[in-house]
């Protein structure tokens, strides 16, 4: 997996890219986090890449031809690298986009290069979204930037990319599967302040185990999250 990452704070995504599973992924060629400046394709001598908006108000507006100089260049280096048959997305995000979840994380690990938009300042021209595929958001707030989207969506889709996680079941046994959170996790001690373990859990027995870690997911779905399973 590829990621392009077109951003104006490059500097966010250094400690990111020196972290954990993801350093272990890039280490071991799984993914690949390329970042791109977007004050390198900026107009002028001074590389503006925002504008005053048309009609008034505040705040900048991120250039339509700056964005399409960005993704011309990931466009030419995918056909001098022989690559222009990769299974490709170019993704726009926005609080107006598509909320995202576990669902569009597993489906966009499929693709083989994804490219993330990252805005800034006010807004984007209207036209860079006829630039993207499509458009995600991560909630209904407002961020001063895409760049903490952007390491959202890295994060979230890396995990179901194969061989990013070693352990299969790591990821067919947490939230959101089956469209379940995941079951209470008890470790040592097995009191603590008074509060004991579930004896199910040291019995020995996992077909009961499993019986009942569905049946705790199951309940505390229907409690805190009854929309996952709303018919």
């Amino acid at each position: 997996m590829i990621y392009n990452i077109i951003t104006t704070q490059p500097q966010i995504y250094d400690s990111f890219l020196k972290t954990g599973l993801i350093t272990r992924g890039i280490d071991k060629k799984i993914i690949d986090i390329k970042i791109h400046n977007l004050y390198d394709f900026g107009i002028g001598v001074h590389k503006s890449i925002d504008d005053t908006p048309y009609g008034g108000g505040a705040g900048m507006v991120i250039r339509v031809d700056v964005i399409d100089r960005a993704l011309e260049k990931m466009q030419n280096a995918k056909l001098k690298s022989q690559n222009d048959n990769l299974k490709s997305k170019i993704i726009l995000l926005t609080p107006q986009g598509k909320k995202f979840d576990q669902n569009i994380a597993k489906k966009f690990a499929k693709l083989d290069e994804i490219i993330l938009i990252s805005g800034r300042f006010e807004g984007y021209d209207e036209r860079i979204r006829d630039l993207a595929d499509v458009e995600i958001s991560i909630g209904d707030y407002v961020l001063t930037s895409g760049d903490l989207p952007a390491l959202v969506l890295i994060d979230a889709i890396s995990r179901h990319v194969p061989r990013f996680i070693d352990r299969k079941e790591s990821i067919e046994q947490e939230s959101f599967e089956d469209n379940l959170l995941e079951y209470p996790q008890y470790t040592k001690p097995n009191i603590f302040q008074g509060k004991k373990i579930p004896k199910i859990l040291i019995s020995g027995n996992h077909a009961e185990i499993a019986k009942w870690r569905r049946k705790q997911a199951t309940l505390k779905t229907n409690k805190r999250r009854p929309d996952l399973t709303a018919i």
